[in-house]
């Protein structure tokens, strides 16, 4: 083993050993946050960032007093590493956490006691997700060995060579002792999985988890368990949903997970279904609650969850047997903690929680306290004001309530009119939600003059699962009267030049971007990220075509008609508007090829268009010179065809 000293003790007081940036604004981030089993202490990792540095700054792993925020220790065992996952052991005494390589493909599970931080196993891949085992004595976490790309299918794919689709990377169930040791792998090698969490008695574990490729099968993902000792897998459920946070009751009888129409990896809403451990059928034990639920966990017999309720996120207690719904906690605001744990962390007793809490106005800060009056612990980020203004905006679209938000400068010119950017998100299921904005594009385009509407039309979550659906097999339909209507509804309220309307939006908010374009002359401009212009051949193109079916209720080779008439190409001929187009080039989700077609057609119809290809990026442009170089030219592009500023 590999012994390491921790900066402190875990309860020595220490400073925070973060490099700071001399460039400005300088925003304190907070990322994968957890809370200990009795509620004093905080764990996350820490960085300042500008949103300008060369590479992404190191984040060390801070841990906090719950009470006042206050540094109890710093741990920077790698300073090349980045760290991840921090998790609490059940008695509280030691803290674990993961630390990947600079490039990601190898790992380490760290566990400190006693102010020591030493090796407890390594691994030549990708790793995720540690959990300490119900005793205390082990810990599982999830592992790809040999991994060919990182999790998920937002990540760049693999380069696609040699023979295809013969060889998957599986995500499996390793556990290795609390004092270290070599891995012992639960899960099947032909299985890969996706969330996990151990069963009360220690026995075994709940998951989600599919033969095959993992990109894929997210969406198509089974219920099951898996033998601790023996790793026997047994299938509890197989719905024609997707499912996701599976987690097992107190007394070990009951397995709840949030299900629903979902889309793209880790956007996850839906409502909370319930079934025996012993198997059966899951039951919906929240319909017609008007929003989407977001993370759930067992605390006694109910369940403590968060929720998109139109432009609040909410903290509820679910009384799931007779399916009341208890508010505690709501605000306009954005709240996140541990990926796949959930957008809180909680106590084990579930009275007292902690979150980092951000919205337009505030920039994030750590909160923490009993359920119903969460407050600040942290106040690094007090002196950042925001250099822009909000409002939720909300507004009626052939008998729905639709909700979205309006982005301005601080100050406005009486008299004058602005030119509005719309911002279409991704997935379709998902939602644009209050995030404190110091730098990006949609922040520069604030700054620099112009308005940014987010709109959050009928498939977005937020107003209950029944609108989450409303754009199956109606993409560019429903959803874009939507958004064209609450552009209305803005125009009303707010001094928007129509004359000076600009499209933008990556992912599906490239595909409605693309679409749009062929379908209304009211933009002068556009911005289309990752898009899709050809829904036939994007299905034989993409490596995730599972997502599909549900939304289009049969493959392109089954019902091609209905892949067509939501085709963007097939109306190229429409398309006037200046359109900037970039992708990835290793993007799984939507590739390239996807943006080259379009770009090709508007070319081609004498459009003036652009094309950027990211090199190496997948779903989304991370590298940090890729990131600048693409908000400056989007910024560029909207000035060129809009002008900046008031007019």
């Amino acid at each position: 083993m590999i012994v390491l000293l921790a900066a402190a003790a875990l309860q020595a007081p220490a400073q925070v050993s973060v490099p700071t940036p001399s460039a400005a604004p300088l925003v304190r981030q907070y990322r994968d946050l957890a809370l200990s089993p009795v509620g004093d202490r905080i764990a996350d990792t820490e960085s300042v960032e500008t949103g300008e540095e060369a590479v992404h700054p190191h984040a060390a792993l801070v841990v906090r007093s719950a009470r006042d925020g206050s540094v109890l220790a710093t741990i920077d065992p790698c300073p090349t590493c980045t760290y991840a996952a921090p998790a609490w052991s059940p008695d509280g005494a030691a803290l674990t956490f993961l630390a990947a390589s600079d490039n990601g493909f190898s790992a380490s599970l760290f566990v400190v006691e006693n102010g020591v931080a030493r090796v407890a196993a390594s691994l030549t891949g990708v790793a995720g997700t540690p959990r300490w085992s119900p005793d205390g004595a082990s810990i599982a976490f999830l592992a790809t060995p040999d991994a060919h790309k990182k999790t998920g299918a937002t990540q760049a794919g693999a380069p696609l060579v040699g023979e295809i689709g013969e060889v998957n990377d599986e995500q499996r169930i390793a556990i290795v002792p609390r004092a270290g040791g070599e891995l012992r792998y639960v899960s099947p090698a032909d299985t890969f999985v996706y969330e996990y969490d151990w069963t009360p008695d220690g026995a075994g574990f709940i998951a989600t988890a599919a033969k095959g490729n993992g990109d894929n099968n997210w969406w198509v993902a089974k219920l099951e368990t898996f033998d601790a000792k023996s790793g026997a897998e047994r299938v509890l459920a197989a719905p024609m949903f997707q499912i996701n946070y599976p987690r097992v009751s107190s007394d070990g009888k009951t397995v709840a997970v949030i299900g629903g129409l979902m889309s793209d990896f880790g956007s996850i809403g839906g409502d909370i279904y319930t079934a025996p451990i012993e198997g059966g059928a899951l039951t919906d034990r929240t319909p017609g609650f008007k929003g989407s639920f977001t993370g759930l966990a067992w605390r006694g017999r109910d369940l403590v969850v968060t929720a998109l309720t139109g432009d609040k996120t909410a903290i509820a207690a679910v009384d799931p047997a007779k399916g009341t719904i208890r508010v505690l906690w709501s605000a306009p605001a954005s709240l996140s903690a541990a990926e796949f744990d959930g957008a809180i962390a909680l106590t084990a007793d579930g009275a007292s929680a902690a979150a980092v809490v951000q919205d337009f106005a505030h920039p994030p800060e750590i909160n923490a306290g009993r359920l119903s009056a969460l407050k600040p612990i942290t106040h690094d980020n007090d002196a950042l004001k925001p250099d822009l203004a909000m409002r939720s905006v909300s507004w009626s679209s052939e008998g729905r309530d639709v909700q979205g938000w309006l982005l301005t400068p601080l100050t406005l010119e009486p008299g004058r009119t602005y030119p509005m950017v719309v911002n279409v998100h991704g997935g379709p299921s998902a939602a644009s939600q209050p995030r404190f904005a110091a730098h990006g594009t949609v922040h520069d385009l604030v700054v620099h003059g112009d308005f940014v509407f987010l709109p959050n039309p009928r498939g977005s979550y937020g107003q209950g699962e029944a609108f989450t659906e409303a754009n199956k097999r109606d993409f560019g339909g429903g959803d874009w009267r939507d958004i064209m209507t609450g552009i209305d509804a803005v125009e009303k309220a707010a001094p928007v030049d129509d004359r000076r309307l600009g499209l933008y939006g990556g992912s599906y908010g490239g595909f409605m971007t693309m679409w749009g374009v062929t379908q209304s002359q009211r933009f002068r401009a556009a911005v289309a990220g990752a898009g899709i212009a050809n829904w036939i051949s994007y299905y034989g193109q993409n490596g995730i075509d599972e997502w599909m079916i549900p939304f289009f209720g049969a493959s392109a080779y089954d019902d091609p008609a209905i892949y067509n008439a939501e085709s963007p190409i097939n109306f190229i001929k429409n398309a006037k508007t200046p359109t900037f187009i970039f992708v990835g080039e290793r993007d799984v989700e939507v590739p390239a090829p996807q943006s080259l077609e379009f770009w090709h057609a508007l070319h081609a119809e004498g459009v003036p268009t652009s094309l950027v290809i990211y090199p190496g990026e997948g779903h989304g442009v991370r590298g940090p010179e890729q990131v600048q170089d693409l908000n400056r030219r989007i910024l560029a592009w909207f000035d060129k065809y809009l002008g900046a500023g008031a007019s």
